[in-house]
């Protein structure tokens, strides 16, 4: 499937490679199924979009609006982008930088809920 996929893998690895800060800080407490062992893989291509966080299991989307996700075309094309995925399956829960730099371990504890929930 990836080579069939080759211009969004590729975007999907240099978004990898060059993480936010915040992305970061939350890779580090979902990567090698740190979050009550499930399985997170980070910027997974998902139809024309690149989700940046992607727990397969369990159907679930964690997308992190940086600064840049506050006028009001962002709003809404933040939202199509969340129909679209949610079209496709997924559920889709956002968190902002603030949130993830403010309290990271109530973060956290939101995602695994919405885990345990789904199940």
């Amino acid at each position: 499937m990836r080579g069939l996929r080759i211009l969004e893998t590729r975007r999907a690895r240099a978004l990898r490679r060059d993480a936010a800060s915040a992305d970061r800080l939350l890779w580090k407490g979902l990567q090698n199924r740190a979050l009550g062992g499930f399985k997170f893989v980070r910027q997974a291509p998902v139809g024309p979009y690149i989700a940046d966080f992607l727990c397969r299991q369990r159907s679930l989307i964690v997308e992190i609006d940086r600064e840049t996700h506050s006028s009001a075309a962002d709003i809404a094309h933040d939202a199509m982008r969340t129909t679209f995925l949610e079209s496709c399956g997924y559920r889709v829960i956002r968190f902002d930088n603030a949130q993830l730099y403010e309290n990271i371990a109530a973060v956290m504890e939101v995602i695994l809920a919405d885990l345990h929930g789904s199940g």
